[in-house]
């Protein structure tokens, strides 16, 4: 076993582990600016925070490596229904925040279910799909994954966050996707969701109703649920090529942009490095995202290969809208930005999610 270890060891794709740490720090110095304008105090509690929150991060991970992502796999059911109790008791007895109820304290310390349970649903659903291999083509190919993702989907719906909640769907389609399932049953099921959205609309709160008719028209409430982005793309603007300079941001500092330090923190990179900046931050994640598609071709084991789409996709896709709804051209949903955003529950869940992976990619046999 100690020679698998080393063996495996030396597969360790350190591309991902450069990029990780290199945004990681790019996020603490624009942490730091974006809380400033607060007080020089208040940014170095934010920072110091979050490199806690790194250290609890980087044990988790290495936990991780030094167990067999098959071990992971086969207790993934359990994961997923703890992870589910915890979104009931955040029903009852959370804590809330900015108007919504997210949010679990125990003993001293806050955590977001939601966050951890994208990962728990990763793992149930190629647990599913790879036991399950007779039924891809078949109508329970679909139906039998959309209802594990249902409880999720719906309690995290409640609580409100309607964007974590949507987050699934794309996991949910990339998985079935690379699983083999049929893909009639993938295009009825987009389709049926495209015709139904009249209905949806009428189960949105009113907030939600807002940020939607403000993504087609910002103009239409500025000074209420428009402001954010009306801010956030002027702040993004005004960086130009090569920004205002860090701390230099006037949209940052002079608190004219809201959430800079959490959903909104690429604006501030935009303002202050400007679009060279913005472009270099952007290429460490397509460099992630690059490396993730990389140990899917790669792995030759189905559970493996599945776990490792649901990753990626996750990752890609929270990247690719908190990115476009700081700068206008997809609507606000209150999604963090990996890596950088400020928030434990965020920042541990994404590095398990990049532990995961490169647990995957270490026991892929090279070819």
């Amino acid at each position: 076993m100690i020679r698998d270890r080393k063996i495996y060891s030396k597969h360790i794709d350190s591309v991902i582990i450069i990029c990780v740490t290199i945004i990681f720090f790019i996020g603490l110095l624009f942490l730091y600016s974006a809380s400033y304008s607060l007080s020089e105090q208040t940014s170095k509690s934010f920072v110091l925070r979050q490199i806690m929150w790194m250290i609890v991060s980087v044990f988790f991970v290495m936990i991780i490596l030094a167990i067999d992502y098959q071990r992971l796999i086969d207790f993934s059911y359990v994961f997923y229904v703890i992870n589910l109790a915890l979104l009931v008791m955040v029903l009852f007895i959370g804590s809330r925040r900015y108007g919504a109820v997210r949010w679990i304290s125990f003993a001293g310390i806050s955590f977001q279910p939601s966050e951890f349970i994208k990962i728990s649903f990763i793992l149930a659903l190629a647990s599913y799909l790879g036991y399950k291999k007779d039924t891809r083509n078949n109508v329970g190919g679909i139906f039998v994954p959309l209802l594990i993702m249902l409880p999720a989907f719906a309690l995290i719906v409640i609580e409100p966050d309607l964007g974590t909640a949507l987050i699934l769907v794309p996991i949910l389609l990339a998985m079935i996707f690379v699983a083999g399932v049929n893909l009639k049953p993938i295009i009825f099921f987009i389709s049926s969701g495209v015709l139904c959205a009249p209905i949806f609309w009428n189960f949105l709160k009113g907030y939600q109703k807002k940020r939607l008719l403000v993504f087609i028209k910002p103009d239409l409430d500025p000074l209420g649920a428009g402001y954010t982005i009306i801010q956030s793309k002027i702040a993004v603007g005004s960086g130009q090529i090569f920004g205002k300079g860090w701390l230099s941001g006037t949209q940052n500092q002079l608190n004219f942009l809201p959430e800079r330090h959490t959903d909104f923190i690429f604006s501030v990179v935009g303002e202050e490095w400007g679009f060279i900046g913005s472009a270099i931050l952007i290429l460490l994640y397509f460099t992630i995202i690059y490396r993730g598609i990389r140990i899917i071709s790669e792995t030759s084991d189905f559970y493996g290969k599945t776990v490792a789409t649901g990753i990626v996709a996750l990752f890609a896709f929270q990247v690719v809208v908190n990115i476009g709804m700081t700068i206008g051209l997809l609507p606000v949903v209150g999604l963090t930005l990996p890596f950088i955003s400020y928030g434990g529950s965020s920042l541990i869940s994404f590095m398990i999610a990049i532990g995961v992976l490169l647990n995957i990619g270490m026991r892929r046999p090279l070819f």
